[in-house]
């Protein structure tokens, strides 16, 4: 229970820090629209290639040996670059489909070169949640304003608890995280967004010590895209759906 709360504080704080100003009079999260429709909580996302999975896969299996109770890169916790975030109708599901290969018809991703250029973590407590970030392009912003577009009329405001996966030891998603996902659009993109890839947990005292070592920038590439939806903390913990790239 104690590394469940600990987790929850973790992803609250890192939300926190994507929305500096959470107004919740605005959001108006009533469950009135998630009683009447079923809703899934989706993230579009780009999977990186081998390049940037073995650094992201080295470094989790690093924060692991300082840190066992942290988390591993695994089938719930992929390694990847979230695009977008949004609540849509599970029953529109097959459209948000296929409005996302539309626009990746039209976009070379492949040809996309992304460059990770450093370690950051967001602390709370003794600990902190560590990823590799990686500097925004136009490509890239144009791509993901592109899909926000694409899966507008599918998109609603809000959902609950049941849009997301669940376990029946963790079954109710941290209010934060669904009011992360709610204001995507508004708070996390454009501008705002801060591409990255999530690589572990650990000690603040271990991370300052990673964080103090050179960073040495490299460039990789996406190798797919796919939608997935969302789990505690905002894993992305289930594959709905592979998505088509380019050639």
């Amino acid at each position: 229970m104690k590394n469940k709360l600990r987790r929850r504080r973790l992803f609250s704080l890192a939300c926190a820090a994507a929305l500096t100003t959470i107004m919740w009079s605005s959001i108006g999260l009533s469950q009135e629209t998630a009683a009447s429709e079923s809703i899934t909580a989706i993230d579009i996302l780009l999977e990186p290639d081998a390049t940037m999975l073995e650094k992201a896969e080295a470094t989790n299996a690093r924060l692991l040996r300082a840190f066992p109770k942290g988390f591993a890169l695994d089938e719930t916790h992929r390694a990847h670059v979230t695009v977008i975030q949004r609540f849509v109708r599970t029953a529109d599901l097959d459209k948000v489909y296929a409005a996302a290969n539309q626009v990746l018809a039209q976009s070379r991703v492949k040809d996309m070169r992304l460059e990770a250029f450093k370690y950051f973590y967001i602390p709370t407590g003794e600990v902190g949640l560590a990823g590799i970030v990686v500097k925004p392009t136009t490509k890239l912003l144009g791509l993901q304003a592109d899909l926000l577009a694409a899966v507008s009329p599918h998109t609603v405001e809000n959902g609950d608890s049941a849009a997301f996966v669940t376990t029946p030891n963790d079954p109710v998603i941290d209010p934060v995280l669904i009011a992360y996902v709610s204001n995507f659009a508004r708070n996390a993109s454009g501008e705002k967004f801060s591409p990255h890839v999530t690589t572990g947990v650990a000690l603040k005292t271990d991370l300052d010590k990673m964080l103090a070592e050179p960073f040495e920038a490299f460039s990789f590439s996406p190798a797919g895209a796919a939608v997935y939806q969302l789990g505690q903390f905002g894993t992305a913990a289930k594959k709905l759906k592979q998505l088509s790239l380019a050639k």
